[in-house]
Order: structure tokens, then sequence, then C-alpha cells
């Protein structure tokens, strides 16, 4: 038996290292997605849970064309910031990466990461502002979707969510204590109502549980209220909307206030979702225009400027590379806030909005890499990166948002 699980996968490389060959080593950094980073004679090996400064046992399951990845056995010497995870599923799970690691460090490597990206992938050195905390580091999150696959034998198996490592394979989750405890409450239910109706289910789903204005909505089309500096928005539950409330204002905030300190009278506000930035702008400029992929995403948020007696909004659903078509002021009066997916813009929006030359843009993301990437553009089409904030909108996670303020450079004297 102990053979067989030994066994190499038919499409294993055996080299530089054999199947489960284990190997001590030392962590000399962390990755953006937040596996420890080791080195074996000059060979990267990728080390999940491990902590920077660490020496660790672990064992090689993969070797690809110029790095390994290797399971974490055994701490050998821990990391003087390495904490216990508060979650049972820690290291199973898929959805944490930093729970053994003490919150200020947590936010010390996020620093660092946008840091690195920003001289290798943008080649600009800049100073990158010290991580804005969430004042939550647990029980954050207003939104989680588990999954069940379909039944076998009659039951459903796991709800949960991707087992670490996997694209497929899910972990039982019971409770999550990065969820609202209200969710966690409407997950034990949930769980059973599953549970009960399994003869019901031909295939997987995913359970929609999402705490709003005290509420847990459990359907996508319900109603869901949120307040962000004094503004109502109402939209459906299974909707995109940030989902760390405890951060969301400051966030905000610090967005529209960049993007007032560029002194421009109209506010483009592109991806704008059901208009978040936009609508919370608007008391502060002369005219704000957003547009959005999602039909339905464009309908909330023009019902929102309605419903915040906003006169001087105007949403469009059209791709983004489209926002330019029917905008009439000019450019040099215009800041351009950004707040694309995680795959970053797209080459005809940049080629758009370089030919359209906004006084300034305020580029939000929660894909640093991408951003990094856009940045490279907008540098080289006569744009200044004068501020690199990132905020913490997903302690114990690997994920963060970071906001990139640009100003357009002056024309040169002929």
């Amino acid at each position: 038996m102990e053979q067989s699980a030994r066994r190499p996968p038919r499409k294993f490389h055996p080299h530089p290292f054999e199947y489960h060959q284990e190997l001590e080593v030392v962590i000399d950094n962390v990755t953006n997605e937040g596996a420890g980073v080791a080195r074996v004679d000059g060979w990267v090996v990728f080390v999940p849970f491990a902590l920077p400064g660490e020496r660790v046992r672990c064992r090689v399951f993969r070797n690809s064309k110029n790095y390994s990845e290797a399971d974490l056995m055994e701490v050998l010497e821990p990391s003087p910031h390495r904490k216990e995870p508060v979650c049972p599923l820690f290291g199973t799970c898929g959805g944490c990466q930093y729970q053994n690691l003490a919150y200020s460090e947590q936010l010390t490597f996020k620093r660092r990461q946008v840091a690195e990206l920003l001289t290798r992938m943008a080649r600009i050195e800049r100073e990158v502002e010290p991580v804005i905390p969430s004042p939550v580091e647990y029980a954050y999150r207003s939104k989680i979707t588990p999954h069940f696959q379909k039944p076998r034998d009659g039951g459903i198996g796991e709800i949960g969510f991707l087992r670490c490592g996997s694209r497929q394979a899910l972990v039982d989750v019971e409770q999550c204590p990065i969820a609202m405890p209200e969710l966690n409450a409407a997950l034990t239910e949930a769980r059973a109502a599953v549970h009960a109706a399994a003869a019901t289910y031909k295939n997987g789903a995913t359970v929609l549980l999402r705490v709003a204005s005290g509420q847990v909505l459990k359907r996508p089309d319900e109603l869901a209220v949120e307040t962000v500096l004094g503004m109502r928005f109402e939209f459906q539950a299974g909707d995109f909307f940030q989902n760390n409330p405890f951060i969301l204002p400051q966030f905000v905030e610090y967005v529209l206030n960049e993007a007032r300190a560029t002194g421009a009278a109209h506010l483009l506000d592109a991806y704008c979702g059901s208009g978040l930035f936009g609508i919370c702008a608007a008391p502060h400029f002369n005219e704000v225009t957003g547009v959005e992929i999602s039909e339905t995403a464009v309908a909330k948020a023009r019902h929102n400027a309605e419903l915040n007696h906003l006169s001087n909004c105007q949403f469009t659903a059209a791709d983004a590379q489209q926002i330019f078509a029917n905008v009439t002021q000019s450019g040099a009066d215009t800041v351009v806030i950004i707040d694309p997916p995680r795959a970053g813009c797209s080459a005809g929006f940049l080629e758009q909005l370089q030919a359209f030359g906004p006084q300034g843009i305020v580029y939000v993301s929660c894909n640093p890499a991408t951003q990094m990437r856009d940045l490279a553009l907008l540098d080289a089409a006569g744009y200044d990166l004068r501020r690199v904030q990132p905020f913490d909108l997903f302690p114990q996670t690997r994920h963060l948002e970071c906001v990139m303020t640009l100003v357009k450079r002056p024309a040169k004297a002929e």
C-alpha cells in the first residue's frame, strides 16, 4: 500500500528530484500566491505554508521546467512570526494562505510583494505606501459561496471550498472564521437543507449567503442594500459588491480623494459595476460617466443614482473600451477611475484611454500583477506614477487591493 502511494503520477517529470523526495530547505521569500520560496543549488522549490527564515522538511510532488513544488512536512526552525491558525482546516482548505502568520507580518509581506512586482514588471522605482489594514482580521466577509458536487449514492458529499492545490476537489466546511457570524449561523442551516434535499439535485451547485443590512440573503435575485459614505446602494445579492464592509468606506474615500486631488471637473468610472465609485464621487464632480459590460449592473447603477437624487450621473452598458465613444468633455479636464477584473485592462481599452488623454488616472486592482503590466504601458504613454497604496480587504489570504494614482506628464516644449 505504501509503495502504491509513492508511485509517481503518469506525467511526473523526474528531474531534478524524484517523486516524494524529501528535502531540508531554508525559506527565503514568499510568492504573491502565498507559497514559501527555497533554493536548492540554485533551483527554486515552492513550499506552501512555509514562512521566510524557516528551516523546513518538504516532499516534492511536481517538477516543472524551472521550479519544483513540494508539500510542507515539518517546520524544523519556525519563524518568530508564526502563529497557530484559527481554522482547523487551514492548510487543507484553499481559501486562506496566511492564518499561520501574525497579521502585522501579513501586511509587510503584501507591501513587499507589490514593491517587487512594481520593480520587476513595470520597471519603476517608487515607494509603496504601508498597507492599510482591515479594522477586522477575522469574521469580515459579508458573502460566501460554498459549493457541492453532484450526488453520489443518493447523498451529497462535501459542501465547502476548493481543496488547497486542487481545481476540483472540495473541502467540507462547517464554519469559516473569516466569514461574518451571521453567515456561519446560516451556513449550518443551509448545509442541513442541502443534505436533506439530496434527491432533488442532479448536478452540483453553489450556495449563496450574503449579509446586507443585518439580513442573510440566500437567493441571487434578492435585494441587497448597503450604505457607503452616506450613499445607499441596492443590488442583487448575487452581483459583485466588495465583501469587507469594515474597510470599504476608508477604501472608497481614498480613491475619491485621489481623483479629486487631480483638480479635474469630470469623472469617468470604467468597469463601474453598480456605481460604487461614481455615485460616491458625484457630489464632488460636475459630471460622472460610468460604463460596465453587465446590463443588470448598469441598471442598478442608474437606479442607485436616482435613489441618491443625483442628476449628474450617466451609466452605459458597453465594453469598457467604448467608454470614450460619446464623451464630449476634454480629457485635460477629466480623471478616470479604473477598476477592472483580475485580467486587467484590455489592449483596446488602454489604446482608447491613451488617445483620450485624461488629466489623471486612479487605477484600482485586486490583481497587482496585471495592474503592473498595464502600468508599464501607461508609463510609456506619458503618465507618471505618483502614489501606490495597497489596502488589505482580505486578511488571512494572499489577496489585496492596490490603488495607483497617475497623472499626465506635461507636453515637452518644441
